[in-house]
């Protein structure tokens, strides 16, 4: 009788770390725990986080082990016994994993909180290990808080999740936590040779970067990644395979790509794509690429030396996104990157995919030959001799200008006969007075019905004399000489006439922001531009901050 063959096992479950040296990339982590167990400060509940494959489980089983270690709580677990084997296979009778997704009800934690009265059977301590914690629903959380705090001697708790912040903060400051980090690429990269040499896999190096960075910080998706590779490749890790497998494109058929688009050269960049479609590219995949690769160049052109830093990089990205970094600018690169971005989503929305994407290609060749703006303010100056280098100030309305009204206080005497204390009052000198004064108690309701119903006639000493808009609530003033009694501390006479009266401040407002556009539109530096970018408008007007200081006006003419 011949036997059954031994199951195949992922690379992720096979190359499990068993104890922790063989964890990667959390030595921060492992240097806490490892002064902890050997000073014995053992906490009672150890919270993990991190993204998802970051080795959070494997990290809860080895803490686990270290805590039932036979010769006693170490970090440093030479040995493998049957009970190690057992807690790292997950079939320890004492050490009870538990996934919160499928366990999210009140019933489950008070099956955990009525077991952890009984002792171990075999191990030192009884190890609960939740996963998904933040999973659990209020009321299992509440009904854990107060085992949670004061466990047993002889109970642990380990907790993992990827979501952290769903966990009540009531369950955070009862545990230690651990936040494990998102490996770099040069890390899983060396990480990954090294399982390919265990399985006796050729694996090209550009592969390997390829899956490092496909897998986002993840160890095992990478993993996972590299047995669908080694199955795609019959037992080899090449790079175009790996390319073929993840619907990518060679790199630089991604930089030619860019190339072509931020030349402007529309003909060229749809051949281009066109290519890579053909070849297999997803178009989706195809504009993510090139979104990658804006965001590489933009950073090179910031930070210089972090080519060399970043090994998930070819030479011929670093090389040529470098060159690239030189001789675009930084508005033309953010534009692209905001027009990519736009187009990703707008293509995976599209019944037609490849269609969209040709459509944002276009768009991206097309305005790579658009000038920035101050790149096109300096061609309009340049092209019209005329126009003074200084742009001139916004001529200021007719009226009074509103914004330039304050509240002065000044102290009066006792007003009342209790002897209460003097208080402040203001000084009323214009209608605009009065409605910087409700600005200032923040009365938003009356200031606003005062801009918009009231045409001031005239102020005076302790009487206001105003025009109401048609369909104004008559008893605004009165509600106006009560407001200023009580803001003042003295008695104020409102007249209210039946005509006559400036507009209100609300019209005065728009009068003023048409004068400025009107102002605006009669600029010729403005009509080129209107003139260059047709169905354009102007929106706003302000007026440009003019340097006062020395210091400033120096720099102005620098």
């Amino acid at each position: 009788m011949t036997s059954s063959p031994t199951p195949y096992r992922v690379l992720a479950r096979k190359y499990r770390p068993k104890d922790f040296s063989g964890l990667i990339g959390q030595e921060a982590m492992v240097r806490t725990l490892t002064n902890a167990f050997a000073t014995g400060r053992i906490a009672q509940a150890y919270m993990l986080t991190g993204l998802r494959g970051i080795g959070k489980t494997t990290t809860a089983r080895l803490i686990a082990r270290a805590l039932n270690y036979p010769s006693g709580p170490s970090m440093e677990m030479p040995e493998m016994t049957a009970q190690c084997e057992a807690i790292l296979e997950s079939r320890h009778m004492d050490v009870i994993e538990m996934d919160a997704a499928s366990n999210t009800g009140v019933d489950n934690m008070r099956e955990i909180i009525d077991s952890v009265r009984y002792a171990p059977v075999q191990a030192r301590y009884k190890v609960y290990i939740i996963d998904e914690v933040h999973m659990l629903s209020k009321s299992a959380f509440n009904a854990l808080l107060k085992t949670l705090e004061e466990p047993p001697p002889h109970v642990k708790f380990i907790f993992a999740t990827t979501e952290i912040r769903k966990v009540p903060v009531t369950i955070l400051s009862r545990c230690q936590r651990f936040d494990l980090r998102r490996m770099d690429a040069a890390t899983l990269i060396a990480h990954y040779g090294k399982i390919a040499k265990l399985e006796h896999v050729e694996a090209e190096d550009e592969a390997l970067r390829l899956i490092a960075r496909a897998a986002e910080g993840s160890v095992r998706d990478g993993l996972s990644l590299l047995d669908q590779a080694i199955a795609y490749g019959d037992g080899k890790v090449n790079t175009s395979d790996v390319m073929a497998m993840l619907g990518l494109m060679d790199k630089g058929q991604v930089a030619t790509l860019f190339e072509a688009v931020m030349a402007g050269d529309v003909g060229r960049a749809l051949g281009e794509f066109d290519k890579q479609y053909q070849a297999g590219g997803d178009p989706q995949t195809i504009l993510t690429d090139l979104a990658d690769f804006t965001h590489w160049v933009t950073r090179l052109k910031i930070v210089p030396q972090s080519a060399s830093a970043d090994a998930s990089r070819t030479e011929d990205e670093k090389v040529r996104g470098s060159d690239f970094a030189k001789r675009l600018g930084m508005a033309h690169l953010t534009r692209g990157w905001q027009m990519l971005l736009k187009g990703i989503s707008e293509t995976a929305l599209a019944a037609q995919p490849s269609a969209a994407a040709e459509m944002v290609i276009i768009r991206l060749a097309h305005a790579a030959n658009l000038p920035s703006g101050d790149e096109l303010f300096k061609q309009v100056q340049e092209s019209n001799t005329s126009t003074p280098r200084i742009a001139p100030q916004i001529p200021p309305p007719q009226r009074e200008p509103l914004a330039e009204a304050r509240v002065v206080s000044q102290t009066i005497p006792k007003h009342a006969e209790n002897g209460e204390a003097a208080r402040p009052i203001a000084s009323v000198k214009t209608f605009a007075d009065i409605v910087a004064m409700a600005a200032e108690k923040r009365d938003i309701k009356f200031k606003s019905d005062l801009e918009r119903y009231i045409r001031p006639i005239s102020v005076s000493d302790g009487k206001i004399e105003i025009a109401l808009e048609t369909a104004t609530d008559p008893g605004l003033a009165g509600e106006l000489s009560r407001k200023l009694e009580q803001w003042t501390g003295r008695r104020w006479i409102v007249a209210v006439s039946n005509a006559g009266g400036a507009d209100t401040i609300t019209q005065q407002k728009m009068a003023a922001k048409n004068s400025a556009m009107q102002w605006a539109r009669a600029q010729k530096d403005v009509q080129a531009v209107l003139k260059a970018f047709p169905g354009a408008e102007i929106l706003n007007v302000t007026e440009p901050e003019i340097p006062t200081t020395p210091e400033e006006i120096d720099d102005e003419h620098r």
